[in-house]
C-alpha cells in the first residue's frame, strides 16, 4: 500500500470498527438490566479501540501515537474479558468471531505499535 492519506486506511482502524460493529450487534440481545452495566461496559470497551487509534494517528508526535496504539491495546484486552464474561454468564451464546476479530486486531494493533517503535528506536 502507498501512503496513508487517514487513519481511514489503516487496516487496524478497519477490523476494529468491524469488530466495534459486531459488538454492538451481539449486545443487543444482553439483558435490559445489564444496560448501565455490562452492556455499557463492553460497548466503551469497542468503541475506545478504532477511536484511540484515530485519536492517536492525529497527534503530532511518534510517541503519543504509541501512548494512543497502547490504550487501544488495553481497551482491547479488556473487551476479550468482558465478552468472556458475557459469553461464561450466557448473555452471549456464541463468542467464536467475535474472539476472532479480537484477535485479528490485536495481531495488527501489535505489528504498528512494533513498526512504530521501531522507528524511535532508530533516532
Amino acid at each position: 500500500m502507498g501512503t496513508l492519506e487517514s487513519y481511514r486506511d489503516l487496516e487496524v482502524w478497519r477490523v476494529s470498527m468491524r469488530l466495534a460493529k459486531e459488538v454492538y450487534q451481539a449486545t443487543e440481545a444482553l439483558p435490559k438490566h445489564e444496560i448501565y452495566g455490562l452492556t455499557s461496559q463492553i460497548r466503551r470497551a469497542c468503541v475506545s479501540v478504532p477511536a484511540n487509534i484515530a485519536e492517536g494517528y492525529g497527534r503530532n508526535h511518534r510517541k503519543e501515537y504509541l501512548q494512543f496504539l497502547g490504550i487501544a491495546n488495553g481497551s482491547l484486552k479488556e473487551l476479550e474479558t468482558l465478552l468472556l464474561l458475557a459469553n461464561s454468564l450466557n448473555y452471549i451464546d456464541d463468542i467464536t468471531e467475535l474472539m476472532s476479530l479480537c484477535e485479528s486486531t490485536g495481531r495488527l494493533l501489535n505489528r504498528l505499535l512494533q513498526s512504530l517503535q521501531r522507528g524511535i528506536d532508530n533516532h
